[in-house]
């Protein structure tokens, strides 16, 4: 037995006498969780480097777009796009990678034999990953203002509406994507597709806004554009009531797809 497997197994159980409640199941998983992810220094730096470096490589290119048409600067641009990065790379490409990585090891198969039932333990792997981005984000709209210059959010409602939709969104396509690879190597290309698409089409690196007619219209409906239209809502104000009520039905029915998903497809043995 590997010793990540190990370790995770021996967290669970000191938890405290059987039976135990259901959130210091919780807590355990996530703490042991928390310490395999501090050994990846790949998922390390994959979650706490990349969104930062994006961010700042982005921002040339971003000044030379005519944003203001669409009611933007480069900061209430930037600030939201970099949020975004931290949702893809800082949580949904490191979660992928954990549920494959648990699967293979047969930690998952072995942790449902236990007390802890199958969204505790989806939960508590997702749970690290979840609080780092958090903090992430934290400090990037703490320093937005000096760094970015896009100011403080005028609408946080807005801001903590999109991240709490967003955070839905990618831990459950983490979840769906780790079906697709048989292996840690293979959970890097199955993370692409949805990062791509995301990326070119959600309004992280283009907004949508700029783009023009019907593939405005249908680029809007991708699963991470409505989260992100409401980040940069923080910002800007957003559009009209209708227009945010829709951006969150559209985010809650792609979380509602992936919920669908993870409980018709996800694997928790080895693909053979």
């Amino acid at each position: 037995m590997s010793a990540s497997v190990q370790d995770v197994r021996d967290t669970v159980r000191t938890g405290g006498p059987a039976p135990v409640g259901a959130m210091t199941r919780l807590l355990s998983l996530g703490r042991a969780e928390l310490t395999l992810l501090g050994r990846n220094k790949s998922a390390l730096y994959t979650s706490l480097v990349i969104p930062f470096v994006m961010g700042f490589a982005m921002k040339q290119a971003i000044a030379e777009m005519p944003l203001g048409s669409v009611g933007l600067t480069v900061g209430t641009m930037l600030l939201p796009a970099t949020l975004g990065y931290v949702l893809l790379f800082g949580i949904y490409s490191t979660l992928t990678g954990a549920y494959v990585a648990r699967r293979e090891e047969l930690v998952l198969k072995r942790l449902r034999t236990g007390e802890l039932r199958d969204r505790e333990i989806l939960a508590g792997t997702a749970l690290p990953s979840v609080l780092l981005g958090l903090v992430q984000c934290v400090i990037l709209v703490a320093l937005g203002d000096a760094l970015l210059d896009a100011g403080f959010p005028t609408s946080p409602h807005f801001l903590i509406a999109g991240l709490a939709l967003g955070l839905m969104v990618v831990v459950g396509f983490a979840a769906v994507s780790s079906c697709l690879a048989k292996s840690t190597e293979a959970a890097q290309i199955a993370v692409l597709p949805f990062m791509l698409v995301s990326l070119m089409g959600s309004g992280m690196v283009v907004p949508l806004g700029v783009v023009p007619g019907v593939l405005g219209d249908v680029l809007g409906l991708l699963p991470m554009s409505p989260v992100m239209e409401l980040i940069r809502a923080g910002w800007t104000g957003g559009g009209s009531a209708k227009e945010m009520v829709g951006h969150l039905l559209t985010g809650l029915a792609w979380s509602g797809i992936a919920l669908f998903a993870v409980q018709r497809w996800f694997r928790w043995e080895p693909r053979r």
